[in-house]
């Protein structure tokens, strides 16, 4: 299992007791006139560091989006088939699994910086392998390479922010991790569009390299920045004083929030005291089956998948070419779906806490099986014209007005609303164990989504995507029946 996961989660609980700590004392104490004068810069400094550990948030979404551009080019450059085509997009997502496993073992040993340093440079490696590709195969591995670093990203990130985070500002510093994976998807299509604009498509040359080339190989900039970035960030002060290193991390706490930092050290202390390493054994009812609340969130995990999300990130240029649209203007559009990415996103940060995570899920739901149902129908009535693929009017409009839909209903509940369900859902004795467990079923079947895609489509376009719809329907139900609301409860009260 993922020792990192319960680092984060405990450090999560000793923010909750220090906030109701201070909460009580703050009646008692008198502020002095340095306090507001102060309060500022700190928080300035929270946000610094916090910004710079999503940065491995936005290289998580960057590098697992940006082969979205790149794939039509790939395929004619090696002539390979859909099946080939699906393996080289979607390796990158096993060696995910394999970076999310084993980052918190190198973490808890070697530190949460040595991680993200050692993340950056697999991301840039990754990234001028992929460029220089002797073969599918050859590529292939580089974005297995850049997997491992997706997955460490994907774990490090938010255990760093909730260890760094001040208890008053925990909540708004743990979004920036999501909100750098969905810039870092869109940003990516940017990229992806502007190098294809300025070589005239994506197979033809732009320098000493081919546009698709220099699209896959972009990706060593950022991974370069946040390997400089995190040297201008402390360690986190759970990693220190797991390393008998207090003085340092009273350091870094009192520049962050000086009130109480006797009081949070000492439960750190204690918490690391108690600590164990999460057992799969945990998961366990009576006899060998798992606990019903396992099987909820591996069923939330798979369905956030199912729906099929990931392939309008990894292949939706590819997709609107097969149906008649320019490479030109496929990019274009999905350029575009990350707009309503972003948007949803935002509007979930501001809705999760104030309508709940059921009202959402459910909305998200509906309006996921209504447009992927219209995809599905538009996608049907593609026909071919002079050995061309073209969709008629209305169906052209109607597939793109569904397909941007989709990703905002996603976007406003199933992208960020599961993630913070399985970080609360679970009782505290299992939540890392748990937690970990649905990650591993979510980027499983992240794989088997993303690897079947390419042939699926060739065969029907159209019954890919009414197999998505009925798992959006499927959703409705599952949310109805088994999801409980986690609105306003703590994580002690969760078991």
């Amino acid at each position: 299992m993922c020792p990192l996961l319960t680092r984060a989660a405990h450090a999560a609980q000793e923010n909750n007791a220090l906030q109701r700590s201070n909460a009580m004392a703050e009646s008692a104490r008198t502020v002095t006139p340095g306090d507001g004068r102060t309060a500022g810069p700190r928080r300035v400094k929270a946000l610094h560091f916090a910004c710079v550990a999503a940065l491995g948030g936005f290289l998580f979404g960057y590098d697992t989006a940006v082969i979205n551009g790149a794939v039509n080019a790939i395929r004619d450059h090696f002539q390979i088939d859909a099946v080939a085509t699906g393996v080289t997009v979607a390796i990158a997502l096993l060696g995910s699994a394999v970076g999310a496993w084993f980052a918190g073992s190198i973490a808890d040993r070697s530190g949460r910086l040595f991680a993200m340093r050692l993340a950056a440079i697999l991301f840039c490696i990754s990234a001028i392998g992929s460029a220089v590709p002797f073969s599918a195969w050859d590529l292939g591995f580089w974005r297995l390479v850049g997997g491992v670093a997706i997955g460490m990203a994907s774990v490090i990130a938010p255990a760093y922010i909730a260890e760094i985070a001040p208890a008053s500002q925990r909540g708004k510093l743990g979004t920036l991790q999501q909100l750098a994976i969905v810039l870092g998807i869109a940003i990516s299509q940017v990229v992806d569009w502007g190098i294809a604009e300025a070589a005239g498509g994506a197979t033809q040359p732009l320098g000493f390299l081919s546009a698709w080339q220099w699209m896959l190989g972009v990706a060593a900039v950022p991974a370069i920045l946040y390997g400089v970035l995190s040297f201008t960030i402390p360690e986190s002060p759970r990693h220190l004083v797991a390393t008998g290193r207090s003085d340092e991390a009273r350091e870094v706490l009192v520049s962050l929030e000086p009130t109480d930092v006797d009081t949070r050290l000492s439960e750190i202390e204690e918490s690391l005291s108690s600590d164990r390493k999460p057992r799969l054994s945990d998961l366990k009812a009576k006899g060998t089956a798992l606990l019903p609340i396992v099987w909820i969130g591996i069923g939330l995990s798979m369905l956030q998948q199912l729906v099929g999300i990931n392939v309008i990130f990894y292949y939706s240029s590819a997709l609107w070419q097969s149906v008649g649209i320019n490479e030109d203007s496929s990019l274009l559009l999905s350029m575009s779906t990350q707009i309503f990415n972003i948007a949803g996103t935002i509007v979930a940060l501001v809705l999760l806490d104030r309508l709940g995570r059921r009202p959402l899920l459910l909305t998200g739901s509906v309006g996921m099986a209504v447009t992927l149902g219209a995809a599905a129908f538009s996608f049907a009535q593609a026909q071919l014209v002079n050995g061309e693929p073209t969709m008629p009017d209305p169906y052209g409009m109607i597939a793109l007005v569904s397909a941007h839909a989709f990703v905002f209903f996603f976007a406003i509940s199933w992208g960020p609303a599961v993630w913070v369900l399985l970080g609360e859902m679970f009782p505290n004795r299992i939540r890392a164990s748990g937690l970990a467990v649905a990650a591993a079923a979510q980027w499983v079947t992240n794989w088997a989504v993303t690897v079947t895609f390419p042939s699926l489509s060739e065969s029907s376009l159209s019954g890919a995507y009414i197999g998505y719809t009925a798992f959006a329907v499927l959703s409705i139900y599952f949310v109805w029946k088994w999801i409980p609301e986690t609105k306003g409860r703590t994580l002690e009260q969760m078991g």
